[in-house]
């Protein structure tokens, strides 16, 4: 069954096949400039066994929300609205107990770079053990053996005298194999990769986007993958979350995104991505302009500045903010211009776009 975006309305628990929704989230931080709206008013379900991929440039808001899932804004100036339901539970207004208690057992997150992540000051195979037992009354022993087993089926070679190794002894792709063993430890229902393969090269790439992609088919995990490698979403999503300025620009499963675009940013992000499946005579098309500030951001459609066709729809794009809606079943954008406009631009540049 295909993920859809929700309605952002109030209203009952998710049913029992949605491991996450989120419902009109919204993240603000009010600074001596004023507010930030990192995140502003972003829906969507996950659903059990499924991957969603969220793109977008540095700023749109991709890593915000998912620290939002994760409670890690608690403590900081950070506001939060909306609803956020995790396997039929709401996590927005809920005891901060209660959410610690759900990170590491329901929901866990690989982060983008390991070696900050992991305390230098204990051994690897420590730290699995200490994340396990905060949620499993078991003996050191047995929580030793636990981790070990968790490397082992990480691909991390003898792993019993490995876990013994402090952080800096690892290289950097083994370091991410034990972040994501330490996040799988408590076989989470829900898991948020955040950048996994930033600063490996190819050959490790490809190893770990295996890996989590063997791991979630054994432990049925829901799997979110915010990358800005396009490629990586092509290889493992379900789904497809484009994000642009703390919004939603489009949601569709990625044969839709990526076959059938229909946001203009959309086109943009596929513009510049090297294709192999098809000739290009012509060079990668960046995208004009820079995202814009999130204290100040653009009236009516936030992407309008940067957007070749927002002549095309009159003054809408610069005055009125564009509503996500769906163009066919689980497809949804938030754009001004028109089906036949959309296909007329589609038409003029089938090199790009298809």
């Amino acid at each position: 069954m295909t993920a859809s975006a929700p309605e952002a309305a109030v209203g009952a628990a998710p049913g029992p096949s949605v491991m996450l929704e989120l419902r009109d989230l919204r993240v603000h931080f009010p600074t001596d400039d004023g507010i930030v709206k990192a995140v502003d008013g972003v829906s969507f379900r996950l659903e059990r066994g499924r991957t969603l991929g969220i793109v977008g440039e540095s700023g749109s808001g991709k890593s915000v929300t998912s620290l939002a899932v994760m409670g890690l804004h608690h403590g900081t100036t950070a506001r939060i609205d909306g609803q956020i339901w995790l396997d039929g539970e709401q996590l927005i207004g809920a005891d901060p107990a209660r959410v610690r208690h759900l990170r590491g057992s329901k929901m866990a997150m690989i982060f983008q770079d390991p070696l900050s992540s992991l305390h230098p000051y204990f051994t690897v195979g420590s730290q699995i053990v200490e994340a396990y037992l905060v949620h499993n009354e078991v003996s050191k022993a047995v929580a030793r053996k636990h981790a070990i087993d968790m490397l082992g089926r990480v691909g991390i070679p003898n792993p019993a005298a490995r876990a013994d190794d402090y952080p800096h002894q690892f290289s950097g792709g083994m370091r991410q194999r034990a972040m994501i063993a330490m996040a799988l430890c408590c076989d989470p229902g829900l898991l948020i990769a955040d950048e996994p393969t930033t600063a490996l090269d190819v050959t490790v790439q490809a190893q770990i986007l295996d890996l989590i992609s063997g791991l979630q088919a054994e432990f049925g995990s829901a799997v979110i993958i915010i990358t800005h490698d396009l490629g990586v979403v092509a290889e493992l999503s379900d789904d497809v979350l484009v994000m642009y300025a703390g919004k939603v620009a489009e949601y569709g499963s990625a044969e839709d995104v990526f076959d059938r675009a229909a946001h203009p940013y959309s086109w943009g992000l596929m513009a510049s991505m090297p294709r192999l499946d098809r000739e290009r005579a012509e060079r990668l098309a960046p995208i004009e302009g820079t995202p814009p500030s999130l204290i100040n951001v653009p009236g009516g459609c936030a992407f309008h500045p940067r957007c070749r066709y927002a002549g095309l729809t009159g003054s809408r794009s610069q005055d009125e903010v564009p509503q996500l809606r769906e163009l066919a079943p689980g497809h949804l954008v938030a754009c001004h211009l028109t089906g036949a406009q959309r296909a007329e631009i589609r038409a003029e540049q089938s090199g790009v776009m298809q």
